[in-house]
C-alpha cells in the first residue's frame, strides 16, 4: 500500500481484528455483485470504499427515475443508462484504485459458472427466487461462499452460505418446494433504507469472510422487521434431500 492508500483505509487498519494484513487481504480480493439496484448499491458502495480490490458487476437493466428513491448509487443524470456502467463511475469516483469489472447480460446457470469461478465470494443482490436458485447452484458447484440477502416492504433477510464446509445449508435448502413468493417491490413497495440495511449487511459478511473475522450467518437467516425493530436469527439446517447440495 502506498501513502495514500494508508490514509484511506487508516480508520479499517486501526481496528485490531484487521490491521494491515486484514486491509491487504481486502485488496487482493475479488467479489461478484449480482444486481446493481437496492440492496447491490448500498453493498457495493461500502466494498469499493473498504478497499476490496476487484469487484465485478452484474446487471442487465437501465437505471430508471423510480430507482432513484433506493438506488443510491445512481443519480439523476443516469437515467438512461446501463446500471453497472452508472456504478461503475460512482464505485471509481470513491475509490480509484480499484478495479470495476461490469458484466452486461443476464446470467443463466452456464453463464454464472465463469464469472463465479474467477472471484472469492458473490453477493446475491437479485429481486427474483429463479436467478437466486441459479446462483445457488453456481456458487454450490465452484464452492464459492455465497452472501444472500433480500427485502421488501418493511422487512428484509440475509444469509451466508459456504459449500466448503461440511454440513451446512445452500440456498435452496430454504425453498425445499421450489415455491417462488410473487410479490415484488413494483407491486407491494419497498421503504428505501430496509435495502440500505440489508445491503450494508451483505457487505460486512463479505468483509467478515474475506478477513477471516467473528461470527457470520452461516447455518442462519437474519429477520429484520423495519417497523416493530425486530432482530431474529433462525437456524438452517442442511436439507438431506436437497437437489442442489446433496
Amino acid at each position: 500500500m502506498n501513502d495514500t492508500e494508508l490514509l484511506h483505509y487508516s480508520r479499517q487498519i486501526l481496528l485490531p481484528e484487521i490491521g494491515i494484513e486484514g486491509q491487504q487481504r481486502l485488496l487482493n480480493a475479488k467479489i461478484l455483485i449480482i444486481g446493481l439496484g437496492g440492496l447491490g448499491s448500498p453493498a457495493a458502495m461500502y466494498l469499493a470504499a473498504a478497499g476490496v480490490g476487484h469487484l465485478y458487476i452484474s446487471d442487465f437493466d437501465k437505471v430508471e427515475q423510480s430507482n432513484l428513491q433506493r438506488q443510491i448509487i445512481h443519480n439523476t443524470n443516469n437515467i438512461g443508462k446501463y446500471k453497472v456502467d452508472s456504478a461503475r463511475e460512482s464505485l471509481l469516483a470513491l475509490n480509484p484504485s480499484i478495479t470495476v469489472t461490469p458484466l452486461y447480460k443476464q446470467l443463466d446457470h452456464q453463464a454464472l459458472i465463469e464469472p463465479v469461478n474467477k472471484v472469492d465470494i458473490v453477493l446475491d443482490c437479485t429481486d427474483n427466487l429463479k436467478s437466486r436458485l441459479a446462483i445457488n447452484q453456481a456458487c454450490v458447484q465452484t464452492k464459492t461462499p455465497l452472501i444472500s440477502g433480500a427485502a421488501i416492504r418493511m422487512e428484509g433477510q440475509i444469509s451466508v452460505f459456504n459449500s466448503n464446509l461440511e454440513n451446512t445449508p445452500c440456498y435452496r435448502c430454504l425453498y425445499p418446494n421450489n415455491q417462488e413468493i410473487v410479490e415484488t417491490c413494483t407491486e407491494t413497495g419497498i421503504l428505501a433504507p430496509m435495502v440500505g440495511i440489508i445491503g450494508s449487511l451483505q457487505a460486512l459478511e463479505a468483509m467478515k469472510v474475506i478477513i477471516g473475522i467473528g461470527n457470520n450467518l452461516i447455518g442462519q437467516l437474519l429477520l429484520i422487521d423495519g417497523i416493530t425493530m425486530d432482530f431474529q436469527t433462525i437456524k438452517v439446517k442442511k436439507n438431506p434431500k436437497c437437489p442442489t447440495c446433496t
